[in-house]
This record gives C-alpha cells, sequence and structure tokens, in this order.
C-alpha cells in the first residue's frame, strides 16, 4: 500500500534539474529510506513534497490526495511532519515553549505569558519522555547539545501527531550512542503505525533500519527495493559507492 506518491516531479535551479521527473511510492507503515551521492536531488525532493518549493512539473499525492502546491501549513495539517538537515530550533525559547510553538492556537506572547493549554502541556511533557529530555524542559534550546536539539527537534515533529515522518539526515553530526537511540524512536514509533521517509548518508543506519530504500542519481530514482537488493544493484554501486 502507498502513503505518499510522486509522478514526474521535476525542479530546475538554473539550467541544472535537481529533481529530474521522480516517480516515487513509499511503502505505508514502513521506514522508507533515501539515498544517493551529493547533489543527487534528495533535499530539493523533501523541499517539494513539504511545500517548502514549488515544482515545476510534476505532482505530489499523498493518501490519493493531490497536495503538489500547498503552502507548508497545510501539508503539516494533512499528516506529514519533516526534521531538517541542520536542526532547527528556537535557541531563546525553553524546551517545553519550543514544544508548544509546534502547535500553538495562540500567539507567541500569551504562550511566553504563560497561557498554556494543559492538555498541550502533558503531550510535550510525554514525547520530552520519549526522548529521554524531559529533564531539560526549563532549559533554553541554545544550551542543549547538538544531538539533543536533535531529539528536540523530533519530539517537536510528533507534537502535530502526523502519520508520515521525513527525516533529512538524522544521524548528521551525532555520535554512535545517539544514532541508536534514534534508530530506535523511530523503530519504536513505526511499530506503533507511522510511516517514515529518511534521508541519511549513514550507510550502516540506513541498511539496518529501513525496509524498504530507494536510491537517486541526478535527480531521479535508479534503483529500489529492500536494503539486501539495493546494496547489491550494479547501478547503485557505481552511483553511490563510485564502485
Amino acid at each position: 500500500m502507498t502513503s505518499l506518491r510522486t509522478d514526474g516531479l521535476t525542479k530546475a535551479f538554473g539550467g541544472v534539474r535537481a529533481v529530474d521527473g521522480a516517480t516515487v511510492e513509499l511503502l505505508d507503515g514502513r521506514i522508507n529510506g533515501l539515498i544517493g551521492p551529493n547533489g543527487s536531488g534528495k533535499t530539493t525532493f523533501f523541499n517539494i513534497v513539504t511545500g517548502m518549493i514549488r515544482p515545476d512539473a510534476g505532482r505530489v499525492l499523498y493518501r490519493d490526495r493531490d497536495i503538489t502546491r500547498q503552502p507548508p501549513h497545510r501539508i503539516a495539517h494533512a499528516g506529514i511532519g519533516r526534521t531538517f538537515q541542520l536542526c532547527r530550533v528556537f535557541p531563546r525559547l525553553t524546551v517545553l515553549e519550543n514544544m508548544l510553538v509546534a502547535v500553538r492556537r495562540t500567539g507567541l506572547r500569551e504562550l511566553l505569558a504563560g497561557l498554556r493549554d494543559r492538555g498541550e502541556v502533558e503531550r510535550a511533557r510525554h514525547w520530552l519522555r520519549r526522548m529521554g529530555i524531559e529533564h531539560l524542559e526549563d532549559a533554553e534550546a541554545r544550551d542543549l547539545s547538538y544531538g539533543q536539539q536533535k531529539l528536540l527537534e523530533l519530539a517537536a515533529v510528533l507534537m502535530a501527531e502526523p502519520d508520515l515522518v521525513l527525516l533529512d539526515e538524522p544521524a548528521g553530526g551525532v555520535n554512535p550512542a545517539l544514532i541508536d537511540r534514534i534508530t530506535g524512536l523511530v523503530r519504536d514509533l513505526n511499530a506503533e503505525g507511522r510511516t517514515f521517509l529518511v534521508v541519511e548518508h549513514n550507510m550502516d543506519m540506513v541498511m539496518g533500519m529501513c525496509d524498504h530504500v530507494i536510491v537517486f542519481d541526478r535527480g531521479a530514482p535508479i534503483a529500489e527495493g529492500p536494503p539486501s537488493v539495493v546494496r547489491e544493484d550494479p547501478r547503485v554501486l557505481e552511483a553511490y559507492l563510485g564502485v
């Protein structure tokens, strides 16, 4: 069963096609991986799917609904969440405030004045406990380590209860112990019903965690399938591993 599908997705910057006619299907309820060499179009693909940039051609379908040119907030409300390659948090807000801003129904001024929905506070604390950073709720985000900020960003994304979560290099810049924790969290969340698409350069993480792997080269998929099949594909060895 397909969760998200793109048909002929294309985006050019100047004369360069960053994404070139990409047709992709994500398996619903699975951990999907997206790999490829630098410049192969992975992050541009993410940005199109989540409404950060508009494609020149093609469509994005989420559960058979066309979301191609909808703004990011509507795509988020449809059930798609994402993290970024460079972690995005509000550095001068506390950890708890970062969580509440992600789903705030009142203005930031009201939030900072202490007007908080009790249910949302409890939900925020639930996700902070899941990440193992509940003891940091009163710390300013800028005082967290980079790895802790990564966990905070993921927790904030989960505040919106997305069905599909896109992770852009979750292992980037973090230590092996945290990579193991993130891998465990993704597996647990997937077992609870969430679908994932993970862009990652850490091949051991991708091959060990993902059920289905899609390989991009020059803006389009060149191979896909279970990790055991993809890792032996000659096209992947040539494009990604340089063999």
